[in-house]
């Protein structure tokens, strides 16, 4: 299937706006795209804000269970979500529903939950989730303190589980820089070399990030990639 895993480094580093950014670029490339968040918590009586600001960034119509089978109340990891629900974290809804959704699209845009290693439930990660799916991974990384450490043990971690990684968008969702940071920043960048395949600037309230920005070209590339070795297979 032709599609993407987008994980984080950290919660709050800016998957969603990423993911949205990449849905809306490509559905105006051209691309027929469908979205999930399999699993969102921390909703009350706000509902799956992600998975709805996905819907919409995609302008797809696909029922709100397939887009996000798993909802939970408590801002918290799946596992304990559910725990604090009485609830299980069960993969059967979310691999049914990506199932559904990829014959309905030709490629799949699915945002993780927090970091890679994430648990799901008690023997699931995000990255389990990623390679149950059989989809690449994009990272999302914060472009402040920590971000060395933080961006480079996730590859590690994406790699010593055999998951292909499309690259990394750095995210500034903190705003502007100190000094300091900007030249930590650096040293990630150079670091990073070609998987760094974009950044998106401090984030205005009510702005969308541009798709390109976002990493839309590497995106589009693979895209294109997988739906000709879909073709000729």
């Amino acid at each position: 299937m032709a599609g993407l895993f987008i994980t984080g480094t950290d919660t709050g580093v800016g998957k969603t706006f990423i993911a949205c950014a990449l849905a809306r670029g490509l559905r105006e490339a051209g691309v027929d795209v469908g979205v999930m968040k399999p699993v969102e918590t921390g909703l009350f009586a706000t509902g799956p804000l992600d998975a709805r600001a996905l819907q919409q960034a995609a302008d797809v119509d696909d029922p709100l269970e397939l887009v996000c089978p798993l909802q939970f109340d408590m801002p918290a990891a799946p596992e304990a979500a559910a725990r604090a629900e009485d609830r299980r974290a069960d993969l059967d809804p979310i691999l049914s529903a990506f199932e559904i959704l990829s014959k309905r699209h030709d490629f799949m845009l699915v945002e993780g939950a927090g970091g890679i290693l994430v648990p799901f439930d008690e023997k699931t990660t995000m990255a389990d989730l990623a390679d149950h799916l059989d989809l690449p991974v994009l990272v999302v990384a914060r472009a402040s303190l920590g971000t060395i450490n933080h961006t480079l043990l996730t590859l590690e971690a994406c790699a010593t589980r055999g998951l292909e990684i499309i690259g990394v968008v750095l995210s500034h969702p903190s705003g502007a820089l100190s000094e300091a940071d900007q030249h930590n920043l650096a040293v990630l960048k150079r670091s990073l070399g070609a998987r760094l395949i974009g950044e998106v600037a401090p984030i205005v309230t009510g702005e969308a990030v541009p798709a390109i920005s976002a990493g839309l070209d590497a995106v589009l590339s693979y895209s294109r990639a997988m739906r000709r070795d879909s073709k000729a297979g």
